[in-house]
């Protein structure tokens, strides 16, 4: 009788890019632990992740540094971009959020908060 294994990537491809397979975490969010420099120890502690995640992500960066630094470039200039899109479309909501006048109710916490204010500057 024989055994047949069957090899279960560790990283994959997902719609949300290279992953660690069964999770929903992508390599370019360890990667921003890579480049600040923390150990692999505090890597897999934050995310949960065991020893074979940890150490098959952070071989898969290191193996393919410039496929993954490519991909990471790019979507931290598509987060950009949505960080400004959304920004300029809520501008005008925001300065009329901030325009409306308080509800008396909440006058008390509003002193509070601004005498805290006063007290931290």
């Amino acid at each position: 009788m024989s055994e047949s294994y069957q090899f279960q990537p560790t990283i994959v491809r997902t719609d949300r890019g290279l992953s660690i397979a069964g999770t929903r975490i992508t390599l370019y969010q360890i990667i921003d632990y890579v480049k600040a420099k923390y150990p692999p120890e505090v890597i897999r502690e934050h995310f949960r992740l065991t020893v074979k995640q940890t150490n098959d992500a952070l071989a898969y960066i290191e193996q393919h540094h410039d496929e993954v630094e490519t991909e990471y470039q790019r979507i931290l200039r598509q987060a950009e971009e949505n960080r400004q899109y959304w920004q300029k479309r809520n501008a005008q909501r925001f300065v009329e959020i901030a325009s409306r006048s308080r509800k008396p109710e909440y006058q008390a916490v509003w002193e509070k908060l601004k005498a805290m204010k006063r007290q931290v500057a």
